[in-house]
């Protein structure tokens, strides 16, 4: 089946929530359907959001699936060998389904043939942490089910549970355009099933992809639209459509609820997604999943006793569940001990390999560690598991940025920018390769658009401003400068950088070039107020007061004190004509008169008389 045959509108859908409690009915079937066929995580999405409607009277509860011929003559293999499956026995599950015809038994004996081969592919690369090369550890079985399969989709004999696995081992043998159209077909056969659609999620790679996909015109699709914006990072769309389904009646759903945290976590508005995790921890105190992200938030705001908290409170509930391992990582490299952070995601990575955090993760720590052959090959295994994480071209893009070679950081950078276009250190990062590389209308082009979307790290104009002045082009890096000192004073930062002294240093310099005094003298009097400039303040100063045409009164006393800077970290200024006034700032009064005096060559007492200070 062709998935590009019908265009479908992103941001439409023809979901109809006007019948709850058929939608309840449906989710309810679904979700023993998917328990039959060992399908966990979708049993339990389809449970979860069932539990967030309204309780259903006993005469509309759903019945149980008919029973076929078919079904009966298989019931007891089936039943032996699903109680295999529970217990992870796939081989000796997959051994007493063989010949077995039903729809059901068919589909758990695939299944369990797949999770054999995928399992003994992780226990061969659990303990690498090269990167995953075509053919080198790999799903024995994938391509003799490939073959099964197909026979059986060319007679149409596969359901929809059956065309969702044939998807997977598509996507498995990377036979992307195929198995899109299989996971399009599935959520045709089946729309109820929440795997399939989670699977199409994963190899949909932009919004332009998403629009010729011809979708089944179902409530599912909203779900389904709602996660791949999220997944997309289109997180306005996402928190639309979560919204609308809240309306719908939704409102009580922890999947929703997380989803929505997990949103705000992607634009990193922190406080929103903090409070949301918050409230969620209130409606499921025993929730691990999603508690991971939660732990990133605790982490960037470095709240340490909330994620100690979390990290035992998890502990207690499961110590061996990857979320879990990754919370405590978290909370050990919070505490700069990187070694035994980075010892808990190798943990999480032994529970499954195909853990996207705990890769992105682990290479945060051997970044830390300054290893930076382990961080690249981690990396490289979050990119494998899923090529839209852009925390790990990103990773990447940093760590050939250590090594200095930025043809390979540039391409990562680019990567990454791709997945998160308004993302302003995406484009700082870019901005910085172009510099090295010398591509500076490129480099002024990022820097521009990173400030244009909303400069996170207020570095954007910085460093445009410093390209300008590179370029000598002196009045576009003065606008640059005095913008970001208007962004830094207005959003009401406490203002210590090394950035903020030099911007005042270089609007002093351009506005003494042109003759402004009074700003140049504003600019060079909030230059000294840092330490690290101060010099340069006072130079400002000294060249202010030569430039000056005084009185012939006010000459005798400038030729008198004209290198007071060398002997004081303060500031001349010489005010009214006819008098002899003087202000110096940052100096106590004492210290300022025991120098003022020792520079005229006077005493202390004859400055008083003879001077008038404010």
């Amino acid at each position: 089946m062709a998935a590009a045959v019908m265009a479908v509108a992103p941001g439409g859908g023809g979901g109809d929530f006007s019948d709850l409690r058929e939608i309840k009915k449906q989710l309810l079937s679904v979700a023993e359907r998917s328990r039959e066929r060992g399908l966990q995580h979708s049993g339990k999405w389809a449970a979860e959001l069932a539990f967030a409607l309204e309780p259903l009277p006993l005469n509309e509860l759903p019945p149980p699936p008919a029973l076929t011929e078919e079904d009966a003559r298989d019931l007891d293999a089936y039943t032996l060998a699903k109680s295999y499956f529970d217990l992870k026995e796939y081989d000796r599950a997959a051994y007493f389904l063989r010949g077995c015809k039903s729809q059901k038994a068919y589909f758990l004996y695939m299944y369990s043939r797949y999770l054999s081969g995928e399992k003994k592919k992780d226990d061969e690369t659990v303990d690498s942490l090269g990167p995953l090369e075509k053919g080198q550890v790999k799903n024995e079985a994938l391509r003799e089910l490939r073959v099964e399969l197909s026979k059986k989709h060319k007679a149409r004999e596969l359901d929809g549970f059956g065309l969702y696995l044939y998807g997977v081992v598509l996507r498995k043998l990377d036979l992307v355009k195929e198995a899109i159209d299989v996971f399009v077909e599935a959520a045709h056969v089946l729309p109820l099933h929440w795997g399939a659609w989670l699977e199409l999620c994963n190899l949909i790679t932009d919004k332009e992809m998403l629009k010729f996909l011809s979708l089944p015109d179902t409530w599912m699709k909203e779900f389904f639209l709602a996660h791949i914006y999220t997944e997309l990072q289109l997180i306005e769309e996402a928190l639309q459509k979560y919204q609308s389904l809240i309306d719908a009646g939704f409102s009580k759903s922890t999947y929703i609820i997380s989803q929505i945290a997990v949103a705000y976590h992607n634009i990193r508005d922190i406080d929103k997604a903090l409070s949301i995790f918050n409230e969620l921890r209130k409606q499921d105190p025993y929730r691990i999943e999603n508690m991971d992200t939660f732990s990133n938030l605790l982490y960037v705001r470095s709240m340490k006793p909330e994620l100690s908290y979390l990290a035992h409170n998890l502990c207690e509930i499961d110590k061996y569940r990857v979320e879990t391992c990754c919370v405590i990582g978290n909370y050990y490299s919070l505490r700069s001990q990187h070694e035994k952070a980075a010892l808990y995601f190798q943990r999480a990575l032994k529970l499954n390999p195909r853990y996207l955090g705990a890769w992105t993760l682990m290479g945060h720590e051997y970044m830390e560690m300054k290893n930076t052959s382990a961080a690249i090959q981690a990396y490289r295994h979050a990119i494998e598991v899923n090529k839209r994480d852009y925390r790990a071209w990103y990773g990447l893009g940093q760590t050939y940025e250590i090594l200095k070679m930025p043809f390979y950081c540039l391409y990562y950078y680019r990567r990454a920018h791709q997945l998160r276009p308004n993302d302003s250190r995406m484009l700082v990062a870019l901005g910085e390769c172009y510099e090295k590389l010398n591509q500076l209308v490129e480099a002024k082009k990022c820097y521009w658009r990173a400030y244009a979307v909303g400069d996170v790290e207020k570095m954007a104009l910085v460093k445009l401003a410093k390209l300008h002045e590179q370029l000598n082009e002196s009045e576009q890096a003065a606008q640059c400068y005095l913008k970001y000192i208007q962004d830094i004073y207005s959003c009401g930062e406490v203002v210590e950088h090394l950035e903020v002294s030099t911007a005042f240093r270089y609007l002093a310099q351009y506005y003494f070039k042109c003759k402004l005094w009074d700003e140049a003298s504003a600019c060079a009097q909030k230059c000294c107020a840092f330490n690290d400039n101060c010099g340069n303040g006072v130079g400002c100063w000294d060249s202010l007061v030569v430039s000056r045409t005084p009185s012939r009164k006010e000459q005798v006393a400038t030729d008198r004190c004209c290198n007071l800077s060398d002997f004081l970290l303060s500031v001349l200024v010489v005010v009214p004509k006819e008098k002899k006034i003087f202000r110096f700032v940052c100096l106590p009064f004492a210290t300022f008169l025991e120098a003022l005096s020792a520079q005229l060559k006077i005493s202390s007492s004859a400055v008083l008389e003879s001077h008038k200070f404010v």
